[in-house]
């Protein structure tokens, strides 16, 4: 319960520590260990799609977000700072199933990585092929699914300053975007862990975290 409440509300390890009478170490040594356990617990990617179609799914939600993060001194801090979002933080890729439920998350990336290069280096595409799953996502990645005949990813259309929309493909984009609707809901029930209000904990451990804090989530909204 004490390493629930530092990850639920944030709460400082020496004020948990001084309040249960244990030393703040111990605090730290049992969230390591449990966030340790739970994201050894989190699904990898090949099989969080693979339930997906066992349980008769046959699309998935993608998208991408920002953990902002303490600003640090240094050039090294530089590739944490997203211009999107104009704040330093780390970027993660989610997928949800049709309903919101979160079933992976990515390894964190520094703040500037964009959704389509992180998606690239996942091999998102081909995975969603080799299960038979196609995924709704937003503009942000379109071009990353380059087969127009079969696409596996549905990002809508996008206007420019040549090419105006037509009333179809306005309609077409409201019906994506209102099916994409609950992978937001996804990203709120993980942003609920106050943890994740500006991460101080090491960029390089930001990915153990947020694994365990998927599985919880989940065990938290299933239960």
């Amino acid at each position: 319960m004490i390493v629930l409440a530092v990850l639920r509300h944030d709460q400082r390890l020496a004020d948990m520590a001084g309040g249960n009478n244990v030393s703040e170490s111990t605090v730290r040594r049992w969230r390591d260990e449990l966030i340790t356990l739970l994201a050894a617990q989190a699904p990898r990617l090949d099989r969080a799609l693979k339930k997906v179609v066992k349980w008769g799914g046959e699309v998935v939600l993608i998208d991408g977000t920002l953990i902002r993060t303490q600003r640090r001194t240094g050039k090294a801090d530089r590739r944490n700072y997203s211009g999107k979002h104009r704040n330093h933080g780390l970027h993660f890729l989610a997928l949800t199933d049709e309903g919101g439920r979160l079933i992976w998350i990515s390894a964190a990336r520094p703040g500037r990585t964009h959704d389509i290069a992180a998606a690239r280096h996942d091999h998102v595409v081909a995975h969603l092929r080799a299960v038979g799953l196609g995924a709704l996502a937003d503009l942000g990645f379109r071009g990353l699914d380059n087969d127009v005949l079969d696409p596996v990813i549905v990002t809508g259309f996008m206007a420019s300053r040549t090419h105006k929309l037509t009333p179809g493909q306005k309609d077409a984009n409201q019906v994506l975007a209102t099916g994409r609707t609950p992978v937001e809901h996804g990203f709120a029930h993980l942003k609920n862990w106050r943890v994740l209000t500006k991460l101080r904990t090491d960029p390089a451990r930001a990915t153990h975290l947020l694994r365990a804090l998927l599985v919880l989530t989940n065990l938290e909204v299933n239960r």
